[in-house]
C-alpha cells in the first residue's frame, strides 16, 4: 500500500493573524511581508504564491492565472498601502506615488452598483468586473484599504511596537502596543533579560 507523504507548510505560514486582518483584507496584504528571527519573510515571493493568497482570500477564482504584470501591480499596491499606513500613523502627507498606486488600483476594475432583491427586500449589491478578475482583485483590495484609512476604525490602525516586527494591526484598546501576544512576550522577555544582565 502506497503512503503519501504530506508536506507540512513552513512554520512561518502559521503566523497567528493579527487583530483586524479578519475584517480588512488590505491589512492582511500589508502583513504578507514581515520579519522573523532568521530574517525577512515574504508570503508573496512569486506569482504562484500570490495567486494562492488571492484565491485563499476569495479575491480571485482559482482557475484564473496571475501574470507577471499583475503580480507586480499587487506587490506595488502592498508597498503603497504600507506607505499610506505609515503616513496616517505619522499624521503626514504620503508620497504622491503611493496615493496614485492606490487610486489606479481602485480604477482598475471598479465594481458595478446593482440593486438586488431577496426575501428580505431590496439592497445594494456591487458586482465585480468578471472581464478583468485580477484587476477586480486589486480594486477590491484598494477599496478595502480606502475604507480602513477613512472609516471609524482608522484611529486604531497601528504598527507593532516589538523590535523587528513589521506588521500592522487594529488596537482593541489604546494601551495595546503589540500585534500578537507572541510579540508582547518576546518584548517582556527581552526586558527581563536586560534587567538581569544590568544587575
Amino acid at each position: 500500500m502506497e503512503h503519501r507523504v504530506e508536506h507540512e507548510a513552513p512554520h512561518y505560514l502559521h503566523q497567528p493573524p493579527v487583530p483586524g486582518e479578519e475584517r480588512y483584507v488590505s491589512l492582511a496584504l500589508v502583513n504578507t511581508r514581515f520579519a522573523l528571527s532568521h530574517g525577512p519573510v515574504d508570503l508573496l515571493d512569486d506569482t504562484e504564491a500570490a495567486h494562492l493568497w488571492l484565491v485563499r482570500h476569495e479575491l480571485l477564482p482559482d482557475p484564473v492565472a496571475l501574470n507577471g504584470r499583475q503580480f507586480g501591480r499587487l506587490l506595488g499596491l502592498r508597498e503603497a498601502l504600507r506607505s499610506l499606513f505609515e503616513a496616517r500613523e505619522a499624521r503626514s502627507v504620503p508620497p504622491r506615488e503611493s496615493l496614485d498606486t492606490l487610486n489606479s488600483a481602485l480604477a482598475a476594475a471598479p465594481a458595478t452598483p446593482r440593486l438586488a432583491w431577496t426575501a428580505d427586500g431590496p439592497h445594494r449589491a456591487d458586482e465585480p468586473d468578471t472581464g478583468n478578475p485580477a484587476g477586480a482583485a486589486l480594486s477590491l483590495l484598494a477599496d478595502d484599504a480606502a475604507e480602513l484609512l477613512t472609516g471609524p476604525e482608522a484611529p486604531q490602525l497601528a504598527p507593532c511596537a516589538a523590535d523587528g516586527c513589521t506588521r500592522w494591526f487594529l488596537r482593541s484598546h489604546a494601551a495595546r502596543r503589540w500585534c500578537t501576544t507572541k510579540c508582547g512576550n518576546r518584548v517582556r522577555a527581552a526586558r527581563a533579560y536586560a534587567a538581569r544582565k544590568a544587575r
